[in-house]
């Protein structure tokens, strides 16, 4: 039973669990913090806590679901996963996947009904990316707009569920920077795929315009998306700290156009490197940006 409960928190990829979240809690806490401030009580408490752990197990399950669809590719690209090798059946892997979905929505349900509706719609994202017969993960820039609307743009509103109500113009604003971000910033990873995309019939974005060509495509979303920071300060949307906001727009600014310059200058090496430094810089700015929406609405 230990080894089997082992080898199902390997299959739900427990390193790509954080940024989720931490995107929830961040969510949730800049709602806390957005005009006008809560008072910290035990529902507060309860409702981050449940929101926290309903986005890390909805990733698990989107990444599960992501790993069946994704066999053929990862016996080329990764074969040593526990699908491909062998360790896991596809039936097993199903039941452990639809088990997460299920968890993810009942602790969803315990929030309230926006976060719910929220992580619903997050959910049906997910399968309309990895599964026949949409599998937009095959059908290039959808592949990044079904990542960055659930992963970036519901993911913020649904943290901000956790503690308001989501009519207001703030949290989806938000998201906005977000899912922009990972719109050209979710694609950094498929230029080392490149070989086993092709063998599962996936079309990426460099598959379909190849390396340079789709290098330029994506540099921009490492840095516009950050100077909605400061635009939503100016036009009284974001109604966090002025000056919090605003070095974390233009430091982004800054940091992203540097990993523009290192995608740039040798596009060809984001292929060839299986950890380019562009994919290590693209998670610690997301995690920078979660942490500093976080920050400039509790000073």
């Amino acid at each position: 039973m230990i080894n089997r409960l082992k080898l199902y928190w390997e299959f739900s990829r427990p390193f790509t669990l954080l940024p989720p979240a931490l995107g929830m809690l961040s969510g949730g806490i800049t709602a806390y913090g957005a005009a006008p401030p809560l008072s910290l009580s035990l529902v507060v408490v309860i409702n981050l806590l449940l929101g926290t752990l309903m986005a890390a197990v909805l990733n698990a399950a989107s990444n599960g679901l992501n790993q069946i669809y994704d066999l053929e590719v990862d016996r080329v690209n990764k074969p040593n996963r526990t699908i491909p090798s062998g360790r896991m059946s596809l039936e097993e892997s199903h039941m452990v996947t639809w088990t997460l979905f299920a968890l993810a929505l009942v602790l969803a349900w315990a929030v309230n009904l926006n976060c719910f509706l929220l992580a619903l719609a997050a959910t049906v994202f997910t399968i309309l990316y990895s599964a026949p017969p949409a599998r937009t993960k095959a059908r290039g820039i959808w592949a990044n707009i079904t990542i960055a609307i659930p992963r970036g743009v519901l993911l913020k509103v649904a943290g901000w569920s956790t503690l308001k109500g989501v009519m207001a113009t703030e949290p989806w604003y938000i998201g906005l920077i977000f899912g922009f971000f990972l719109l050209g910033a979710s694609s950094t990873k498929d230029f080392a795929d490149i070989e086993g995309d092709q063998a599962g019939g996936c079309k990426t974005l460099p598959i379909l315009y190849g390396v340079k060509k789709a290098a330029w495509i994506i540099a921009p979303f490492f840095i516009v998306p950050f100077f909605m920071l400061p635009l939503g300060v100016a036009l009284g949307i974001l109604t966090g700290s002025t000056w919090a906001l605003n070095l974390l727009g233009f430091g982004l600014v800054v940091w992203g156009t540097y990993v523009v310059y290192l995608m740039l200058r040798d596009p060809e090496a984001l292929a060839k490197t299986e950890n380019h430094p562009s994919w290590t810089h693209m998670y610690l700015m997301m995690i920078t940006l979660q942490v500093g929406f976080a920050l400039a609405y509790l000073i």
